[in-house]
């Protein structure tokens, strides 16, 4: 039996004791996804999760981010508790590489609010919070962020856009701004979502 299975039985995790397991994940999905079911099995290990996501050690933070983005993907409701946490601090998120799972996230969350209309999203995402994943994206739009960043920012946006009016001719004049000197990851996306908004 492994130390981490022994602790898991005996559900008595700490957040030392999660910082130290955390030097064992990798980028491999089995990985990740082994660590992602341990926090859906012991949901009082997201607030120490989430203490060491948003923490600036660029070692450990990433492998936080790529373990929450796995299991609010298996259950995306684990996160209902947390959302004033969450949100508030993306923000605060310094590390390139916990940057792009913390992005993922929420675009799930908007997607399943505009898109698929989830009663449980619609009642949990508030007013405050859609203000300032928008602040927050915006701003990764405008800074030297890797393309996946932009992307999900985008994407987010243009959902987003969908109930705030200001929001898309915005998004339109930084898209168009910024074309020209971007990826080709960049272009891509940008021109999918301007055939959105021009729809």
């Amino acid at each position: 039996m492994s130390n981490l299975e022994a602790l898991k039985i005996r559900n008595v995790l700490t957040k030392d004791q999660l910082y130290k397991e955390l030097n064992y994940v990798n980028a491999t999905r089995i990985c990740r996804a082994k660590y992602a079911n341990l926090i859906i099995e012991n949901l009082n290990l997201i607030t120490p999760l989430l203490e060491i996501l948003f923490s600036d050690d660029k070692k450990i933070s990433p492998r936080a981010s790529w373990i929450f983005e796995f299991a609010v993907k298996d259950d995306f409701t684990i996160i209902f508790p947390h959302l004033d946490k969450f949100i508030n601090n993306l923000s605060t998120l310094q590390i390139d590489s916990a940057k792009r799972p913390c992005m993922k996230i929420i675009e799930i969350l908007i997607e399943k609010y505009y898109h698929k209309k989830n009663s449980d999203i619609i009642k949990h995402l508030t007013k405050q919070h859609k203000e300032k994943i928008t602040e927050v994206c915006f701003d990764w739009m405008m800074s030297e962020e890797k393309v996946a960043v932009k992307a999900y920012s985008m994407n987010s946006l243009y959902f987003l856009g969908t109930e705030f009016d200001w929001i898309h001719p915005e998004l339109k004049t930084i898209i168009e701004r910024d074309y020209s000197s971007q990826s080709a990851g960049f272009k891509a996306r940008s021109r999918h979502i301007l055939i959105k908004i021009n729809e």
